[in-house]
């Protein structure tokens, strides 16, 4: 058991670093198409802060609120609680919405969010070696009732499968040689703290091949955790499913932060028939936003329309 899995929640109270302005925020709001009585979903709860923003802009909607890690929620609920039963917290991916709306007997909503980043939290209190600044547990599951761990696939996976990870997840140039030195460290310890792998990548990569805007580990890490969370095969599955949780009429709003999820989620807009697009390219933030926030300089926001009849023709 990690120290991860020890971590009391009685000890952990949000921050204003948790509590941070959504990535997006405004775009988000004018096209989701907020309404009177209406029922919608943040399917990436976070911290909540899209959540409480709904309910400033329409007191008197319903929201389903969905987040996988457990911890994150628990600190949610507690921020959200005067609210009551105007949120219905479920523990589980947005690829399951479906399922919750079937249980919650919610048949159709007006609106869903999807926001691909980590949260405030995740990257700076969970514990779970998301950042490659701090010294934690290699582990990076987001659900922490999962079985692999960062570290289990580090120490285990051929080299092969390891640049394969870095390669396509992280679209890193150096994935070849990045993997080549994980493998020969193993041979001499484990590799566990996140601390370690950031060193190492820092050092593998020649220095004057630094990118000038981001730690050279970032694209690594990036890679661990959309593989550790399988998140490109939850977000296929829940583009499958969400136009079918939508109303007529009903908007789908979805936020990425890499190249891989962004081109699933154009695809999808453009040859899904239930589907008409509203943004003909991603939104991306304003030069005042980026410059205020490192973290929404790579964000993509697309938006789509449940629709009855086939989606025109895009360019």
């Amino acid at each position: 058991m990690t120290n991860t899995a020890a971590l009391s929640l009685e000890r952990q109270q949000p921050s204003e670093s948790d509590i941070h302005t959504p990535v997006l925020l405004g775009e988000v709001m004018s096209g989701i198409g907020l309404v009177s009585g209406g029922i919608y979903v943040d399917g990436t709860l976070g911290m909540g802060g899209h959540t409480a923003a709904f309910f400033a802009a329409q007191p008197d909607i319903r929201v389903v609120a969905m987040d996988w890690d457990a911890e994150s929620m628990a600190l949610a609920r507690k921020r959200l609680s005067m609210f009551g039963d105007r949120i219905f917290f479920v523990n589980s991916s947005f690829a399951r919405l479906k399922e919750a709306l079937s249980e919650l007997n919610i048949p159709e909503v007006d609106g869903i969010l999807l926001d691909l980043g980590y949260s405030s939290y995740q990257l700076e209190r969970s514990g779970r070696g998301f950042s490659f600044l701090r010294d934690e547990p290699l582990d990076m599951r987001m659900d922490m009732t999962g079985d692999i761990t960062a570290a289990d696939m580090l120490n285990s996976l051929p080299h092969e499968a390891i640049e394969k990870i870095i390669h396509v997840y992280g679209e890193e140039s150096w994935a070849k040689k990045i993997a080549k030195s994980i493998v020969e460290y193993r041979k001499l310890k484990p590799l566990t703290s996140s601390l370690e792998l950031s060193q190492l990548i820092f050092r593998v990569i020649p220095r004057k091949f630094h990118p000038r805007r981001l730690h050279p580990a970032t694209r690594t890490f990036q890679a661990l955790r959309i593989a550790v969370n399988t998140e490109l095969e939850q977000l296929r599955t829940a583009l499958e499913v969400l136009p079918d949780c939508l109303k007529n009429g009903g908007r789908l709003c979805i936020i990425s932060f890499h190249s891989l999820e962004d081109r699933l989620v154009k695809d999808a807009f453009r040859s899904d028939r239930r589907l008409a697009p509203v943004t003909k390219k991603p939104v991306a933030p304003s030069d005042e936003e980026s410059s205020q926030n490192v973290r929404a300089r790579s964000a993509k926001l697309r938006i789509a329309s449940r629709c009855q009849s086939d989606s025109s023709e895009q360019d």
